[in-house]
């Protein structure tokens, strides 16, 4: 495992264990709401101070982007950053739905170098380094190998920050639920792109996500041999939040259906 890699990992597991703790006694756990249909808790902050803790005991010159915390002041002086999300699918764990991960992620000037997606309910950790492949447990993930949209399960994520475009969403949603096997929203965003990295979804997509809800697990799809892009097929996914993802069969068949409902909006 890179060195990199390791640390994410140590952190990514530090973290687990206080959110593991903490679901045994939700009742008692603080919540409080950053915006509509957002929320936070104080093992989201515990969480992230963990992880930023490990990482900065061990890189204390790179930069980080935390979902909580926000930007380090280092950011802009270290052409590595660390990209955090301490509990992706907080309201899931708010309920007790065991629906939601760790999501950890590292860049070098800009591009994904490591990712690490733990879903600690299951004890599943997703990992990935650029051009040494996708893992779950240690062990070797691709993305499916189905070739036909019919057959395929996809996953995806409904509009909860901004409403804009929830009309544009609805017909993607309905146009594809049309011609595929089914559609699942499970919550949790690094769950669902580490999913389709092992195979589970054959795609997925969604709309107005944040980076730390995408880095980790679009780094181990494109190591599991699938593809990533924005709405447009483009490489911009992390700037704008919106994200198609799938096995390359799948991926081509999904993002022109997307691609003709997002412009149909444009033009509206």
């Amino acid at each position: 495992m890179h060195p990199t890699l390791n640390i994410a990992v140590k952190a990514a597991r530090r973290a687990g264990s206080i959110i593991n703790r903490a679901s045994l006694q939700l009742d008692q756990v603080s919540v409080q709401a950053k915006s509509p249909n957002d929320f936070v808790t104080e093992v989201d902050q515990a969480a992230e101070a963990a992880i930023i803790e490990v990482l900065r005991e061990a890189y204390p010159e790179h930069g980080i982007l935390a979902e909580e915390s926000g930007a380090s002041a280092e950011t802009g002086d270290s052409e590595y950053q660390w990209i955090i999300d301490p509990i992706d699918g907080t309201t899931n764990f708010i309920h007790g739905f065991p629906q939601y991960a760790i999501s950890i992620a590292l860049t070098k000037n800009g591009a994904l170098e490591q990712g690490v997606v733990y879903d600690v309910t299951r004890n599943e950790l997703f990992t990935a380094t650029k051009g040494r492949g996708a893992f779950l447990n240690d062990r070797r993930i691709r993305v499916s190998k189905r070739v036909r949209l019919n057959e395929s399960l996809i996953g995806t994520g409904f509009p909860f920050r901004e409403f804009d475009h929830v009309d544009a969403y609805l017909a993607m949603f309905k146009d594809l639920t049309q011609r595929t096997a089914g559609i699942r929203r499970p919550g949790a965003a690094s769950l669902d792109l580490a999913y389709v990295a092992c195979g589970r979804l054959d795609g997925f997509w969604e709309m107005g996500l944040q980076p730390w809800d995408i880095a980790a697990g679009a780094l181990l799809i494109q190591e599991a041999g699938g593809l990533v892009s924005d709405l447009a097929g483009e490489g911009t996914y992390m700037e704008t939040g919106n994200v198609v993802a799938g096995s390359p069969k799948i991926f081509g068949q999904i993002l022109p259906i997307i691609q003709a409902h997002r412009t149909a909006a444009l033009r509206a």
